[in-house]
């Protein structure tokens, strides 16, 4: 049991940390920036929350299988392939989990007060500098609230993942493909001690995020 929820807590963190660079970058560009294609950019981002879980593993399958050029790289430098290992989860869960961070750190960034960054830019503060400074610490409370629901999705995470990743016990199992399992195999009792695992960390990561939502709000409202 401590085994299964290390492993879905460290496939769920790997995740979560591939995300982050690229869902700040991707939410600033959107919400900051006025760029060319912008709806097709977020139409492409937000394809897995439209797409089946499982239509998305598929892909994935094809991007990161033995015969695609991931996968080939995979075997030449590792000798292993990335399919049908945690890694594999990881990347599912992150796939899956992006959409949610990066529309969360779009709406924070679009919160932030422009007339600081050009303050900032007229003192003589480069666009890096403002960036980190000014613009981060201002959509700090948005940004770890779409950290940690990017967390919870990657978390919970089914159906991309028993395609690309299998449901093998002590290596891609996480605690909802056990729940699967325990259900298929008439295990009821221990399914429900996963259910209630898994609803109190889905909990406990929502109160927190709502929490740093309403806190920014107020900081905002002053």
């Amino acid at each position: 049991m401590v085994e299964l929820i290390l492993l879905s807590i460290k496939v769920a963190a790997v995740a979560t940390l591939i995300n982050i660079p690229i869902a700040v970058y991707i939410g600033w560009l959107i919400g900051r920036r006025n760029i060319r294609g912008k709806l097709i950019l977020e139409t492409v981002i937000s394809l897995p929350l439209a797409l089946p879980p499982v239509v998305t593993g598929y892909f994935l399958l094809i991007l990161v299988g033995r015969e695609s050029a991931i996968g080939q790289i995979s075997q030449f430098l590792f000798g292993n392939d990335i399919v049908f290992t945690w890694v594999a989860s990881a990347i599912a869960a992150s796939v899956v989990s992006f959409p949610l961070m990066v529309r969360a750190i779009i709406v924070a960034m679009q919160g932030v007060d422009t007339t600081l960054e050009r303050s900032a830019r007229s003192l003589g503060a480069g666009p890096i500098r403002t960036f980190l400074q000014i613009t981060l610490p201002l959509c700090y409370n948005g940004l770890v609230a779409g950290i940690l629901l990017g967390f919870v999705r990657a978390i919970g995470e089914f159906g991309a993942t028993i395609v690309v990743a299998g449901n093998i016990p002590g290596r891609t199992q996480t605690i909802p493909l056990a729940i699967y399992s325990k259900v298929q195999l008439g295990k009821d009792s221990e399914a429900i001690n996963l259910i209630i695992i898994s609803t109190v960390l889905a909990i406990i990561t929502l109160i927190i995020h709502h929490w740093l939502i309403v806190r920014g709000t107020r900081k905002s409202q002053r």
